[in-house]
């Protein structure tokens, strides 16, 4: 039909009785609580499905005719009204929250910067696990109280949305979203302006808006490029989440460190404790050097004074992960701005330098450089972490080195079903949500019956499986599937066969993940998924990046194996996985696949969402469930290392996963013992449940940052700017005495080492040190007792420290040793000597260590 077609939007009023139903649409709490979002679920099914599970935009569609139904319907008013007053009741809590204890909101402030967050569907601002973390961070900071604030970026595109079209090429479709229908506004400033800010580059200003989006407690605030006033290449700096070419990278970058410290300014925020959550928002550290050095201090000094109080989490388990611009590339863009920091532009690359690229600045190596507390997620990945960052510590065995881990855990109010929520409620009580660090008090797992437990498991799998048929369905004829080939390929994910063995495995298609390791033995496979007995589906879901066509060759793969008629309706491939379709997965599927090429696995908490809800983990031991497997909540692939080669590593493993399914997780299941289910596997998805929910959740994360990490840097923040930051200055001074006298130190033994002596005798010790104009008290030495393993290696069991004697005629320290050994037998001792002052915020900060 000719003719323009004009768009109008009619928008209902809201009763006044019904006025908070707008107030809950713009705070993101309704992303974790199931009971705000089933207000606005109770009033239109279908509007609630095809406005995305976004309340402010259902708001606006919804049919006046039902909110006034509502207003006129005692049973909805009244779950209404218990919705309103456990909001009311949740956000007056704070104050009283004891975790205030630790960190007082009258002076305590923690920052928080990520690219991405996670929170909800209905706000795509996330790709995957670091905006899923970030989001469940924050969730839990602010169930707990905590006096927090979280920066990111408002995403005009966000991530792409994924088709997968009928050869199996996934299409990438970036959908602009409309500020409008986000829960989100202007950040403004006292006089109630709205702020904007900008970061300089040569020659224009580019300009960013602040709008905050509240999420329970605290608040989230977003920076945002696309204004009027801006060239249209900065008008696309967030518009898509790790978009663009590395020039609109770098910028992105600047925009969330540079302009996130500003918008903190300009909205009169003053943090305590900033921490950075991957190295994209690495370049804060710069700004406040920036800062401080406008007031006065040299650049070094600016620099222990902003790292003292910082906190940074690398997510990163290959040196290929990290992001490193070049160097031409950065020397252009802060020609001007090094001007302000009083330093070179030689001294600026180094603050990027790493082994990884000669010509490169890194952004993790920036964000060491600028902090004093360091963590990678999980207990491997904190090893490998350290391991692969040596280069900043340089002189430190990289178990020593000031790299720590904290595991990653999942929000649970988030990721737990609401039909565990109310068999916890009914069993439990209500008190249960505030039992999630005490691991004592999940041993009541064990008294819900088991016909109860496996009726929750069994609906939870019903559910799953109507999503999962509606959205195959709706892939497959678009596709354009015929009918009765949509029937053959969908006959076993109808709701009513939940007794169907399903296995889940949905998660990023990076080439490490290894996807298709199961299809390594397509026969053996076909032979499993096949039995008439005990039959098997499993189910795929997931995105690659854009640029990675390895991991889409693996999505092509299993299309194709999921048309081959081997696997005809036992091979499910969806398209589009986001948050929503992740909770129906993690709590619907029988058994969680997890099969990354080791130690590659930074943490994954897809697992974890899963084993919460009772779903049972197959899994390499990488990553979490290295610390979470005990032998009785599911099932561990053994890792191969670096030692083999990628060809027998995927062998060995994938023999191995097979072998499990074969003979001890498919016979499980359909062991029934006369009961409709299998107890033993009930026994095991207990196990899972009692141990994960209370070692993997968020609150669990969070509460190991504020003792190990946030508390720690409260503390040293304030040691170094007392006085007008002159133990700062004080201590930047001795970093560079000792990295101009370090070379030249030496140390040699003055007395002769004995052989041998008996139990009750002194062993003496003397040892002279070089300290090339150094004084003796910046140095310290150490003996090392333990005994050599079968293996060679020092197994220590002792440090004694050594004392300062004198000066020699020599000039040198003389230091001694006098003590008794108590361990019997054979023993063996190191001796080394590094820098100390009062002032390090970590042991070996100074990454200086010579041995004799």
């Amino acid at each position: 039909m000719a003719g323009t077609r004009f768009n109008i939007e009619v928008q209902p009023r809201i009763p006044e009785s019904l006025n908070r139903l707008d107030e809950l649409a713009n705070n993101l709490l309704y992303s974790w609580d199931r009971q705000v979002r089933g207000l606005f679920f109770r009033l239109d099914r279908d509007l609630w499905e095809s406005a995305g599970h976004n309340p402010k935009l259902f708001l606006r569609r919804i049919d006046q005719r039902k909110l006034e139904q509502a207003a006129e319907d005692p049973v909805y008013m009244q779950e209404y009204a218990k919705v309103i007053s456990t909001y009311d009741t949740y956000l007056k809590t704070r104050a009283s929250r004891k975790n205030n204890k630790i960190l007082k909101p009258e002076q305590d402030l923690i920052s928080y910067s990520c690219a991405e967050f996670g929170l909800h569907e209905s706000v795509p601002i996330y790709s995957g696990g670091l905006g899923i973390l970030a989001g469940d961070h924050c969730k839990a900071a602010s169930d707990m109280g905590l006096p927090f604030v979280a920066v990111g970026m408002l995403y005009r595109q966000g991530y792409f949305n994924q088709q997968i079209d009928s050869n199996g090429n996934q299409i990438a479709q970036y959908n602009p979203s409309h500020f409008r229908d986000l829960p989100v506004k202007p950040a403004t400033d006292a006089k109630g302006e709205c702020i904007q800010i900008g970061i300089q580059v040569p020659g224009r200003t580019i300009f960013l808006n602040v709008w905050i989006a509240k999420v329970g407690h605290i608040d989230l605030y977003l920076l945002d490029s696309d204004i009027d006033k801006n060239r249209e290449e900065d008008r696309r700096i967030t518009y898509q989440l790790y978009g663009g070419d590395s020039t609109n990278r770098l910028l992105q970058e600047m925009v969330l460190g540079i302009g996130g410290i500003r918008a903190k300014r300009a909205l009169g925020l003053t943090p305590t404790i900033f921490h950075i959550n991957e190295g994209h928002a690495a370049f804060q550290v710069l700004e406040r050097c920036r800062e401080l050095v406008a007031q006065g201090m040299d650049f070094y000094s600016a620099l222990e004074a902003v790292a003292s109080n910082t906190v940074f989490t690398t997510h990163t388990p290959v040196p290929a992960g990290h992001d490193i611009f070049d160097h031409r590339l950065i020397e252009y863009y802060f020609s001007e701005y090094i001007g302000e920091l009083k330093i070179s532009m030689g001294e600026f690359l180094a603050l990027g330098a790493s082994p990884v690229n000669d010509h490169g600045f890194n952004m993790t190596a920036l964000a060491l450089r600028g902090s004093r507390f360091h963590n990678g997620v999980s207990r491997i990945h904190g090893g490998v972490a350290s391991e692969m960052e040596r280069y900043i510590w340089p002189q430190i065995e990289p178990h020593e080195n000031p790299m720590r881990y904290v595991t990653n855990g999942v929000h649970v109010p988030t990721f737990l079903a609401n039909e565990w929520a109310n068999m916890f409620d009914l069993q439990f009580g209500g008190g249960w949500r505030n039992e999630l660090l005490r691991a004592a008090y999940w041993k009541q797992i064990w008294d819900i019956p088991n016909h109860s437990f496996w009726s929750v498991r069994q609906s939870l799998k019903a559910k799953m499986l109507e999503t999962v048929l509606e959205r195959s369905t709706q892939q497959l004829r678009r596709n354009g599937i015929s009918e009765s080939q949509i029937r053959r390929l969908t006959r076993h994910i109808k709701p009513r066969k939940t007794d169907i063995l399903t296995l889940g495995f949905a998660r990023r298609f990076a080439t490490y993940k290894r996807a298709t390791l199961i299809f390594s033995d397509p026969q053996r496979l076909a032979r499993l998924l096949n039995d008439p007995e005990r039959p098997v589906v499993l189910i795929f879901a997931g995105k690659a990046h854009p640029s990675d066509h390895p991991g889409q060759e693996f999505i092509r793969q299993i299309h194709r194996y999921s048309r081959d008629p081997l696997f005809e309706g036992k091979i499910i491939l969806l398209e589009d996985y986001d948050m929503s379709l992740a909770r129906k997965l993690v709590t619907g599927v029988d058994v969680w696949l997890n099969n990354p090429a080791y130690p590659l696995e930074a943490s994954g908490t897809s697992g974890q969402k899963a084993g919460i809800n009772g779903v049972l983990n197959l899994s390499v031991l990488d990553g979490w469930w290295d610390e979470g497997y005990n032998g009785e909540n599911g099932w561990a692939i053994t890792p191969h290392g670096s030692q083999f080669s990628p060809d027998f590593r995927d062998r060995e493993e994938a023999n191995e996963l097979l072998e499990l399914l074969e003979n001890e997780v498919i016979p499980l299941y359909y062991q029934r013992d006369g009961h409709g289910f299998s107890v033993s596997w009930i026994e095991k998805s207990k196990h899972a449940m009692e141990s994960l929910i209370p070692a993997f959740n968020a609150q669990r994360m969070v509460m190991d940052y504020v003792q190990g990490f946030y508390t720690p840097a409260i503390q040293h923040g304030r040691k170094l700017s007392n006085n007008n930051y002159q133990p700062a200055i004080e201590l930047a001074s001795w970093k560079r005495k000792i990295r101009n006298a370090w070379p030249k130190v030496s140390m040699r033994r003055l007395d002769a080492p004995l052989e041998q002596i008996y139990r009750d005798d002194t062993f003496n010790l003397k040892v002279a040190l070089n300290v090339d104009g150094l004084d003796p008290s910046d140095i310290v030495i150490d003996c090392l007792v333990g005994i050599h393993q079968k293996d060679g290696a020092f197994e220590r069991h002792s440090c004694f420290q050594l004392e300062f004697q004198e000066r020699n005629e020599q000039n040198e320290a003389v230091y001694s040793l006098s003590i008794v050994l108590a361990e019997p037998g054979k023993q063996c001792y190191m001796l080394r000597a590094y820098p100390h002052h009062p002032l390090l915020g970590q042991r070996f900060e100074a990454g200086c260590m010579i041995w004799l």
